[in-house]
């Protein structure tokens, strides 16, 4: 009996979690992590989410491409924010998929980084971004952010930025005060 116990055991070791990568359900799921991130790309609705539980910057997101929405509950300030994502700044589904597939080696796109401003009024309605944002930004305020154009400098205090991190191949600040916090 022990000669089918230990087998069993380097099974489960080995096997699982490169199970937990592959494509096998048919909402075209695809599960990851990487540190201490946890990604899920869910083709079919074309959405990415992530839950980053890094104790300097913990954050859960969603990455919407049927409609280019960009959603991130931000733990150390008690807050979500909601930006439009610029289809060639992001990385493709595919590119999210295949690096979840090939982070064992480390072979990652180019790193690409984004900044965003936080707006001052409220997003009063969250339903009307859809059921999984309304979820992620349940009992905390939102704000809508707008991309930084390349090149343009900031008005802003550095340490007023939220460093996000996508996988290891992009990144994306937050900055700005968040009214009322």
């Amino acid at each position: 009996m022990k000669c089918f116990i230990t087998p069993s055991i380097l099974v489960t070791i080995f096997l699982v979690p490169s199970l937990a990568l592959m494509n096998t359900s048919d909402s075209h799921s695809l599960v990851g992590s990487v540190g201490t991130q946890t990604v899920r790309v869910d083709a079919s609705r074309r959405m990415v989410s992530i839950q980053d539980n890094n104790v300097l910057s913990e954050w859960n997101g969603i990455m919407d491409y049927r409609n280019a929405l960009l959603a991130a509950k931000l733990f150390n300030k008690m807050a979500c924010v909601l930006a439009k994502m610029e289809p060639a700044a992001f990385p493709s589904l595919d590119e999210i998929a295949q690096a979840l597939g090939e982070q064992a080696s480390g072979h990652y796109p180019p790193t690409r980084g984004l900044t965003y401003t936080v707006l001052p009024s409220r997003v009063k309605n969250l339903a009307q971004y859809g059921v999984a944002v309304k979820e992620l930004c349940r009992a905390v305020p939102a704000y809508f952010a707008r991309q930084q154009k390349e090149g343009t400098a900031l008005a802003i205090d550095p340490d007023s930025c939220s460093e996000l991190q996508l996988l290891s191949f992009m990144g994306l600040s937050i900055c700005g005060e968040i009214p009322g916090l």
